[in-house]
């Protein structure tokens, strides 16, 4: 057994660069052998190992074909006992001089832990009851010039796991979960939607406007055209473009790049879906939105209760329903039904402690305020929150009775906001003075708010049938389904400061 076999369960006593050095020797003696396992270009699988042992009556004394990452080596002698990691699990493999003979077992005792091999051999039941592939020939595959993480304590840093993901995904398997649930999610919502006769659309990427939400872009430059572009803050307007073009219902699950700040909820990269369909509203959306989380949660993990960030949220459908105005009012203490004045509605949310410097004192705003500073951190169930201001919500569709208020809902899980969803402006003379105050925030100083879309005018002047369309953020679904407390833990390369 070689020095680091031995000391795989013990504190390492050689340098990094030792091991590596160790590993290279033995590369070397293997290609000067001619046995260079980098030039194996394929090996056939015919089991993973979860399904061996799923099917072990079947496959008890078969021979099958498995192919992984050895993850621990046990025993001396005549015989040794592996761990072989692949897609599904792992399963142990038994491996003897006298099924291997003596030249390829004394060669097989030269791997290491982290090396790739395939296995050929039958499928058994040691004493102790545990399903096992006895090897009668086995290939390096590949072989791992650096050691994988001390089992025991495997990789733990946040940081090095974020930055090496492909070590994190080998090491823990509660990982491994996470990203066959986000997997398993986008499925889910992609054949929610399919159902329901949903068109999936891709749109551009690269924009000469930035538009669609209000958000800090990156900005980058097209070489051949000599122009400056945005890369995609939201993919609405194009959606409703297709909407005008007559697809009635569209969908699109995409990238979103936003220049703005990294904290457990917020990465400058996210993946959002956007949906519109003609002839509905946002009541509508509300159906949807609750629709897809709630048959995810039980489809994939089995039941509508989850664990997340230390709480208990139930997703049984039938979820709360609470216009902005009924919110503040219950947890402000301040009823905007019985403001009207804009500088009244502003000394009344002050007065009970909520900050409105540099925002625009209008009743709209603080009426937003009151509800983005008090009320929003209380929301623990799932609720919509619907009726938002006009001030906040320039491609929504004002309401019938109370052109201050649109027809617009956000819903919030555990103080977060998960969904974004308007019945759809499709007034192109309404649209334009929203896009004006837009830019008249922009011109003020306010690098977030919106431009003018000039060609999105000219859609909406062709007619845009009364939609529904809706947000939603895949990342921080996936938080919840998995109990994950940061956005970082269900992206698989998250944005990371380079180091040094």
């Amino acid at each position: 057994m070689s020095t680091e076999e031995r000391n795989v369960n013990e504190p390492m006593e050689e340098t990094l660069s030792e091991l590596r050095q160790i590993r290279r020797s033995k590369l070397k003696e293997l290609q000067d052998a001619g046995q260079d396992p980098f030039q194996i270009t394929k090996y056939n699988v015919t089991h993973r190992s979860a399904d061996i042992k799923a099917g072990f009556e079947a496959l008890e004394g078969k021979t099958v074909s498995v192919a992984g990452r050895i993850m621990s080596k046990r025993g001396m002698g005549k015989a040794v006992f592996c761990d072989l990691q692949d897609v599904k699990g792992r399963i142990q493999l038994y491996v003897r001089i006298d099924e291997l003979g003596e030249e390829a077992f004394a060669k097989f005792k030269k791997t290491d832990i982290g090396d790739i091999v395939g296995v050929e051999g039958e499928v058994f039941q040691t004493k102790r009851g545990e399903i096992s592939v006895k090897a009668r020939r086995v290939t390096l595959l590949s072989k791992s010039l650096l050691p994988l993480p001390e089992k025991f304590h495997g990789l733990t840093d946040k940081e090095t796991r974020y930055r090496q993901r492909y070590v994190d995904l080998i090491m823990n398997e509660d990982v491994r979960r996470a990203f066959q649930i986000r997997t398993a999610f986008i499925k889910h919502v992609r054949a929610y939607l399919d159902a329901r006769s949903y068109l999936e659309v891709e749109t551009p990427v690269l924009n000469t406007i930035s538009g669609g939400a209000t958000a800090r872009p990156f900005i980058t430059h097209h070489n051949t055209l000599d122009i400056d572009m945005y890369m995609r803050i939201a993919t609405e307007l194009h959606l409703k473009r297709l909407v005008v073009g007559g697809f009635e219902r569209v969908y699109e699950i995409g990238r979103i790049f936003r220049n703005e700040g990294m904290d457990p909820k917020h990465n400058p990269e996210f993946t959002t879906i956007e949906l519109y369909e003609a002839y509905a509203d946002f009541h509508d959306m509300m159906d949807i939105a609750e629709g897809v989380l709630s048959t995810a949660a039980k489809d994939i993990l089995g039941g509508y209760n989850v664990r997340w960030l230390g709480e208990e949220i139930d997703l049984t459908p039938g979820w709360k329903r609470l216009t902005m105005i009924d919110a503040v009012r219950d947890y402000v203490g301040v009823d905007f039904d019985a403001v009207s004045d804009d500088e009244q509605a502003c000394k009344a949310v002050e007065a009970a402690g909520v900050d409105l410097e540099g925002c625009e004192r209008t009743w709209g705003t603080a009426l937003y305020e009151a509800f983005d500073q008090r009320v929003e951190e209380k929301l623990i169930q799932p609720t919509f929150i619907t009726m938002y201001p006009v001030e906040v919500s320039p491609l929504t569709k004002r309401s019938p009775k109370d052109p201050r208020l649109t027809e617009r809902f956000e819903l919030f899980i555990n103080h977060c906001e998960f969904a974004n969803a308007f019945s759809e402006l499709n007034d192109p003379i309404d649209q334009r003075g929203r896009f004006e105050h837009e830019i008249a925030l922009r011109d003020a100083g306010n690098d977030e708010a919106g431009m003018m879309d000039e060609d999105f005018i000219t859609a909406l002047e062709y007619g845009l049938p009364p939609t529904g369309g809706m947000g939603i953020g895949i990342d921080r679904c996936v938080m919840m389904l998995t109990n994950s407390d940061s956005i970082r833990d269900v992206i698989l390369f998250p944005t990371m400061k380079p180091l040094g």
